[in-house]
Parts: C-alpha cells; sequence; structure tokens
C-alpha cells in the first residue's frame, strides 16, 4: 500500500520506527560526543592501572572527550570485564583487555562466569606489553635468582609468593616456574595490589612477581630486592638483575594490555577508536610515556593482530591452568 494511502497515526509510527533504526547510526556519527569510561581491571598502583592511565591521556587527546578511568578490581579481572560485557554498545564503555579477561583464561579459572570472552566483546588494539620481576624479602637468603631458588629447593612449602589473583599473569608465571624446577611454594593471592605490596615489604609475604611499572616503586625500598626479570635478557633499566632465562633456558613471559568493546558496537565507532589509538602509539611522546613506567609500547596494528595475540597467549597459559589443574575458589 503506497505511503500516501496509509492512515495519519500508522504514518507516524512508520516515521517513528525509521526513526528509532537510524538512531544507532546518527549516534556513532557523532562519536564522541561525550566523556567516555575506561574500565581497569585491577585496582589502583598495579601496573594495569599505571598503563591504562597513559593510555587514557593519549586517547583523551586525540578524540577530544575526556577518557575516564575507572578501576573495578575482583576476581582476576572478572568484575570489571562482566560490567563492561552488560554496558551499552555505543563505544562509551571501554574495557582495559588483559591476558585473564581477554584470552579466554579466566573461564578456565572460574566456575560460572558472567561473560564469555569470545561473544561478548570485540578487540580494538593492543597498547603495550610488560615484562615481570621477581622481588624477594630480604628475609630470603641468596644474591640471585639461582641461589633464591637453591634456598626454596632445600625449604619444601616455606617460600610464600603474593599475586594479583589466581590466575593473574603473575601467578601463572610462579606457577610455571615452580613446575618447571620441581619447586614446593605457596601461593598468596590478593585482591588489592597495594595490600600484597605492604605485606611484601613488610616481610609477612616473602616475594612478589609483578610488572615492571609497579617494581619501579620498589627500586629504592631497603627491605626487598629484584632477583630476577622474565624477559629472554637483561632489562637496561634493571641493571645486574638476571633474566630467569639464565636458570630456565627458553623461559620468557610478558603480559599484554588492549582495548576491547562490547560486541555489536558499531563498526564505525570501533574504527575511530583504533585510529585514535594507532596515532597515539605512533608518537613518540606516547612511546616515551609509556616506557617512563616500565612498558613497552606496541605498534600500531589493527583490531585483528591483536585478536591473534590474544589467542596466542591464551594457549600458551591455557595448556598450564590444565596441566596443573588450577582452579579459582
Amino acid at each position: 500500500m503506497p505511503i500516501a494511502h496509509v492512515s495519519a497515526r500508522r504514518r507516524a509510527l512508520l516515521i517513528g520506527s525509521g526513526a528509532l533504526l537510524a538512531a544507532p547510526r546518527i549516534a556513532s556519527a557523532n562519536w564522541p560526543d561525550r566523556p567516555i569510561r575506561l574500565v581497569i581491571p585491577f585496582g589502583g598502583g598495579g601496573q594495569t592501572d599505571i598503563v591504562s592511565r597513559v593510555t587514557a591521556e593519549a586517547l583523551a587527546q586525540r578524540l577530544g572527550q575526556p577518557v575516564l578511568p575507572d578501576n573495578r578490581p575482583g576476581g582476576a579481572g572478572n568484575t570489571a570485564a562482566e560490567a563492561v560485557a552488560r554496558a551499552p554498545a555505543d563505544g562509551y564503555t571501554v574495557l582495559v583487555a588483559t591476558l585473564g579477561t581477554n584470552s579466554g583464561l579466566n573461564a578456565l579459572l572460574y566456575r560460572n562466569l558472567g561473560y564469555d570472552s569470545a561473544r561478548d566483546f570485540t578487540p580494538v588494539g593492543m597498547f603495550c606489553t610488560t615484562s615481570n620481576l621477581l622481588i624477594v624479602h630480604n628475609s630470603v637468603p641468596g644474591r640471585n635468582f639461582t641461589e633464591v631458588v637453591d634456598w626454596i629447593r632445600a625449604n619444601p612449602g616455606k617460600f610464600n609468593f603474593a599475586s594479583a589473583g589466581v590466575g593473574a599473569i603473575t601467578h601463572l608465571i610462579m606457577e610455571d616456574v615452580g613446575a618447571r624446577l620441581n619447586l614446593d611454594m605457596v601461593h598468596v593471592p590478593y585482591r588489592q595490589t597495594t595490600n600484597a605490596m605492604t605485606d611484601l615489604i613488610a616481610g609477612r609475604v616473602q616475594a612478589r612477581c609483578l610488572g615492571l611499572p609497579e617494581g619501579e616503586a620498589l627500586r629504592r625500598t631497603e627491605s626487598v630486592r629484584a632477583v630476577a626479570v622474565t624477559t629472554p635478557g637483561p632489562r637496561p633499566e634493571w641493571p645486574g638483575v638476571p633474566p630467569m632465562s639464565e636458570t630456565i633456558p627458553g623461559f620468557e613471559a610478558s603480559s599484554y594490555f588492549g582495548l576491547a568493546v562490547p560486541a555489536r558496537t558499531p563498526p564505525e565507532v570501533i574504527a575511530r577508536l583504533n585510529a585514535a589509538l594507532q596515532d597515539a602509539l605512533a608518537d613518540e611522546r606516547v612511546r616515551a610515556a609509556y616506557a617512563r613506567v616500565g612498558a613497552d609500547p606496541a605498534d600500531p596494528q589493527p583490531p585483528e593482530v591483536f585478536a591473534a595475540r590474544a589467542r596466542r597467549e591464551g594457549e600458551r597459559w591455557a595448556t598450564l591452568i590444565r596441566r596443573l589443574n588450577l582452579v579459582a575458589e
């Protein structure tokens, strides 16, 4: 029936329905026209928080709107990931994607997750990676990593290490080290990284594996010392600290950090956000800002490259989780 012959009420309904269908595209064309929330899946002061705030500032300069960091710690990133998965798919809620939340590892560790990383998120891009340090309290004897390992082996069950939670990369690294060297160690998970840091400095826990950005805060702390890095070779900013590969041939471990948005976010919004991220990563001032906090900036890349990296990392650590039958309570 030609629209000219449709009743006035029916015509109004048709016009209204067309406006509703067009609304998301009109909104995405104007994106962003208000502040963006960057949800950080760990608490303040940790390496995820540190590198995410560098990213938030760089994106805000390029998008012309504030990018507001929103720390949502809990469940090795699950609290934040579930919140973003349920958020409107309009580009105004963005997740800092990590190994646990976006490589499928938390699905192996936790029962009844409130999100599916493959189904509920669309990757945008990676912004940096970080290597890790093993810090021990001075109550643990040994001048270097090899001597610390010898002490752990001679004192089974007496070496306890802190982490940001079951399944966090710093936990998995220590489990991998323990499995490769047949060490009996005690894991002490923390919800707040600041509490883990306080207990390490006080000697209530004997060690912690943590990212280089977070390790900067301990550089001049007299009660602890760095004994190893997880890079293939030494790190210039930590002279005299040997790589774990000197004791465990071929060992290397790093964390990735990227951006992800709720599935069904308009493609043009994802493209705009990725373009802003790529522009930031091509800026030497931004790259220097990452380097100052101990992070390695990623090269500018499209979303599919980041997605491939997330899959590879997931496959590596999933093998360890299954082999050791790790489960988060």
